[in-house]
């Protein structure tokens, strides 16, 4: 018996109101709660992608990124990569991602 489109939608409603009750998506709304809360996070956040646009400017420029650039950018990067909240946030982004991976 063929099925018809309200089918597959009803099917799919059921299926995300499935999804949405898994311990990943908890976590994950928890971590985006967590890095909202948190102003040092969000401002490293910030601050790293300005620098990554301006150097992107100053290379579309013509202008070579100099090595105190390079190494202020990196620094903020190690701060980034160890804040627990970002790190939260990215393993709960990554386990997020794999569940929708497997349901697709």
């Amino acid at each position: 018996m063929p099925i018809d489109t309200q089918q597959l939608i009803d099917e799919a409603e059921k299926l995300g109101q499935l999804v949405s009750q898994h311990p990943a998506i908890a976590r994950y709304k928890q971590a985006q709660q967590a890095m909202a809360e948190d102003a040092d996070a969000k401002r490293m956040l910030a601050d790293f992608d300005r620098q990554i646009e301006t150097l992107g400017r100053q290379e579309q420029s013509g202008l070579a990124v100099t090595d105190a650039q390079r190494m202020q950018l990196e620094g903020l990067q190690t701060r980034i990569v160890s804040n627990p909240r970002i790190k939260a946030l990215n393993a709960a982004q990554v386990e997020f991602v794999e569940l929708l991976r497997r349901i697709t």
